[in-house]
């Protein structure tokens, strides 16, 4: 025989406990009183939406169900309510809920609610206000988990970007130690058969004056010029003539240049000098490879500042848009790569600054350049464009893929909308970026057809925000 419910039942429930006695019997007439065990379902992804849940005892855990697996999203304790309120229109769950512990539950009927709000509008209100705020956080829930997201996009970017410049530092670190590790005994070698110092003046100027590189050669014509750099030094005696010849070609000697820096130094001499020489020149390049990998680091990490303005205060502040977009285009330069994706810019020459947010407007420019990523197919094309038009800024995203359907255009800014398959997106893009731009004053529009989408921004310029 199930436990009758009372009216002391619903102290605990803060959105109830103070009702008129009349309310509360008419809830325990109307509704049902339901206990479930410690791990028992309540509730299933695919079930009807029906019922008002008033937790009265233990708490209700909901999961969203991934891949089969489940993903926590909140918890609802002893007091709080749940499920169908008046006015949702939510008709089917997504979620599974389980009890955490033995648990009480109040259901009512959604069916009653019209007659709920005639026999206790007050409740009602109350109810609405409920559904007001749980909308709310949750919409705030999403627009944080769509950040999160293009973050962790970034991040992997970012990461791999970084990743390559550090490694060519470890590896030209390690080179470098061991060529300094060689360096004295093929110097005191070198001194051992050439007596005379004057004799390594020419050695040593071209260690310290050797010629840039130059231009890249291809793979057929460096192999003649290391062939012809290791005949040449074969002719010198040098033991090791092909570990050498890598070494002076990367420093674009060739064996003229070498034969007069070499002129006056004793034959038994030149296969050290030429040792010493390729060593020097190799460390002089390993230094070029750190110093210009970590200004690669350096760089990175000053468009993360740029990007993110971590030296700035939070609020509105004048902006130049050029400054943003270009930021944005160096955090997502990893994503752009990896499909082969022609960027054109087509700035306007000069552009006033705007007044805005420093932590929200590179997230517009990021979601608008994140969803023309994910449209184009490898070897699109995205041009950013420019515009200055009486008091307002406009941001051209322009791509060329393959368009948005003409039934899913207009609904296309609808938050909660996404195109995207499962898990990969929350549909909250467009939103955050359409939000922020009236939040500035400004507009969010599209347009599309096969091989030419546009969205374009409106920003205000001089705007004074409070």
């Amino acid at each position: 025989m199930p436990t009758p419910l009372t009216t002391a039942d619903f102290t605990s429930v803060p959105l109830l406990a103070d009702l008129p006695t009349e309310t509360l019997d008419w809830l325990i007439a109307h509704g049902e009183r339901r206990e479930f065990a410690a791990g028992q379902t309540i509730q299933q992804p695919g079930d009807p939406a029906e019922q008002m849940v008033v937790v009265l005892e233990g708490g209700v855990q909901f999961y969203t169900l991934h891949n089969g697996n489940r993903e926590p999203i909140f918890r609802v304790e002893a007091g709080q309510i749940s499920g169908v309120l008046p006015y949702s229109r939510l008709r089917t769950i997504k979620g599974l809920s389980v009890a955490t512990g033995p648990t009480v539950v109040f259901t009512l009927h959604r069916d009653l609610f019209p007659e709920l709000e005639r026999e206790s509008p007050e409740l009602v209100q109350r109810l609405v206000g409920l559904m007001s705020d749980r909308a709310r956080n949750e919409a705030r829930g999403q627009a944080r988990d769509e950040k999160l997201r293009a973050l962790g996009k970034l991040s992997a970017g970012l990461a791999h970007e970084l990743n390559n410049p550090a490694a060519a530092i470890v590896r030209a670190a390690e080179a470098l130690a061991t060529r300094l590790h060689e360096a004295p005994t093929q110097f005191g070698d070198l001194l051992c058969h050439c007596p005379e110092p004057a004799a390594l003046a020419a050695l040593t100027t071209l260690a310290a004056t050797a010629p840039p590189a130059g231009p890249p050669l291809s793979g057929l014509a460096r192999a003649d010029r290391e062939d012809e750099l290791v005949d040449w030094l074969e002719t010198q005696d040098v033991a090791d003539a092909y570990s050498l010849a890598t070494g002076l070609l990367d420093a674009g000697l060739a064996p003229p240049q070498l034969e007069a820096a070499t002129l006056a130094l004793p034959a038994l001499a030149r296969p050290a000098a030429l040792t010493w020489l390729s060593t020097q020149l190799t460390m002089l390049r390993l230094i070029q490879d750190v110093q210009e990998a970590g200004g690669r680091i350096s760089t990175l990490v000053g468009n993360v500042k740029t990007y993110s303005h971590m030296d700035r205060s939070g609020g509105f502040a004048p902006l130049d848009v050029h400054a943003g977009l270009e930021s944005t285009i160096n955090m997502m330069s990893f994503q752009m790569r990896e499909k082969n994706i022609r960027l054109v810019r087509d700035y306007a020459p000069t552009l006033p600054l705007v007044n805005g947010l420093v932590s929200n407007l590179n997230q517009v420019w990021t979601n608008l350049l994140d969803n023309a990523i994910d449209a184009l197919p490898p070897g699109g094309e995205i041009t950013l464009r420019t515009r200055l038009e009486g008091e307002f800024i406009r941001v051209f995203v322009i791509d060329n893929g393959p368009g948005i359907a003409p039934d899913i255009l207009p609904r296309i800014l609808d938050p909660f909308f996404t195109t995207k398959a499962a898990g990969e997106g929350t549909g909250l893009g467009l939103d955050i970026a359409l939000r922020t731009l009236e939040n500035h004053g400004g507009k969010l529009e599209v347009e599309s057809a096969p091989g030419h989408t546009v969205f374009c921004a409106w920003l205000p310029t001089g705007r004074t925000v409070e």
